[in-house]
């Protein structure tokens, strides 16, 4: 992952990675417990390189990042955000090892949406995903009420007038299959649209007489949502997904 190339405090490394507070911390070193290349320091504030120097505690090696980057396979009924009292949010399905590091969801998908989220303390990579002007394309499956043809598809590849008047930017819809069911006929969607306005989804197919039934996100960029990721888990990004979505 992201190397930061530069010399940091030793505080600010033992706090960052979650082995206490400044003060605590202070007080470990003070009492030997802290080594550099295995010399024992008696300074906090002392600056190493977390890429090169070798950094223990209590005899534990220290191993420091900046940022992390998660895949998350978000299920129904939890929200994108990193706190609320009363709901159950993308937090609160990570182990503390990462909750350390303060993620958050790059984008957010509805309460009731599956699927693709990103979680990072990574800022400057948030802001490049979600910037309006970059038109990262989102990919999401779709259950949808009704049969949809060449005329939605053509609607969709138009510009989609939502409710409050605003026109969508030209969105993807490929039309996978049908099933007649006791609701109707349903049809099973894959839509790509490049912005990420409120509900966007599902306002765009109500306004062709349309209702979206089930939602989930398999893709944002370059990253693609791992099958054999299961819904509710998450992992780590690889080198290669990493770099593709830096790229």
């Amino acid at each position: 992952m992201k190397k930061t190339g530069k010399k940091l405090r030793i505080d600010k490394i033992l706090s960052h990675m979650g082995y206490g507070t400044r003060s605590e911390i202070k007080k470990a070193v003070k009492n030997g417990y802290v080594t550099v290349d295995g010399k024992t320091i008696k300074n906090s504030g002392m600056q190493v390189d977390p890429d090169r120097d070798i950094v223990e505690i209590d005899g534990e090696v220290v191993k420091y990042r900046e940022y992390i980057y998660l895949m998350l396979h978000k299920p129904p009924g939890v929200i994108s955000a990193t706190e609320d009292l009363r709901e159950e949010t993308v937090i609160d399905l990570l182990d503390e090892e990462y909750v350390i590091f303060q993620p958050f969801p790059v984008g957010r998908l509805d309460k009731d949406t599956e699927g693709l989220l990103l979680l990072t303390n990574d800022g400057q990579l948030a802001h490049n995903l979600l910037s309006p002007r970059k038109h990262v394309p989102k990919t999401y499956e779709a259950k949808v009420l009704g049969r949809i043809g060449d005329k939605e598809i053509t609607v969709f590849q138009q510009g989609v007038t939502l409710d409050d008047g605003y026109v969508t930017k030209p969105a993807e819809l490929i039309v996978i299959s049908e099933e007649q069911t006791d609701m109707g006929i349903i049809s099973n969607v894959q839509v790509t649209i490049h912005e990420g306005k409120f509900h966007q989804v599902k306002r765009m197919f109500e306004a062709v007489g349309s209702k979206v039934l089930y939602l989930k996100r398999i893709s944002m960029g370059s990253l693609a949502l791992d099958p054999e990721l299961p819904m509710g888990s998450y992992r780590e990004l690889t080198e290669e997904e990493l770099n593709s979505l830096i790229n």
